[in-house]
């Protein structure tokens, strides 16, 4: 069985649909899922801005808010994989990211619990 890829934050990156559609090469749904994004957030999204293959992907696209995601760039600068390994684990910065995407927060209390490395899908 396969880790699951859980992104710093806990998305769970093979559930996104960014990711989703940048693996089956779906041209159709990242340009849906841009004009989606744009109006959820309110910014500018193209097809190609929303192609992923994974927060902790070491090679190929990501998002290009990966570059600048603040909890991101907080875990990889202690050198943790996800916030769950974090010693200030549900920081201010993190809650207020979790607050917006659902299912995040639950992901790290699992991994903080069972193991910070990450799980496999069963």
């Amino acid at each position: 069985m396969a880790k699951i890829m859980i992104a710093a934050c806990g998305i769970d990156c093979e559930a996104c649909p960014s990711y989703v559609a940048t693996v089956k090469n779906d041209q159709a749904a990242l340009e849906a899922l841009a004009v989606q994004w744009a109006k959820e957030y309110g910014g500018s999204f193209s097809a190609s801005s929303v192609r992923c293959l994974g927060c902790t992907s070491s090679g190929g696209v990501q998002i290009g808010h990966c570059s600048e995601c603040g909890v991101r760039l907080c875990a990889v600068g202690k050198g943790y994989t996800t916030c769950a390994e974090c010693q200030d684990y549900s920081c201010e910065k993190l809650t207020a990211f979790n607050g917006q995407i659902p299912g995040a927060k639950e992901n790290l209390d699992r991994l903080s619990i069972v193991d910070p490395k990450g799980w496999t899908r069963t």
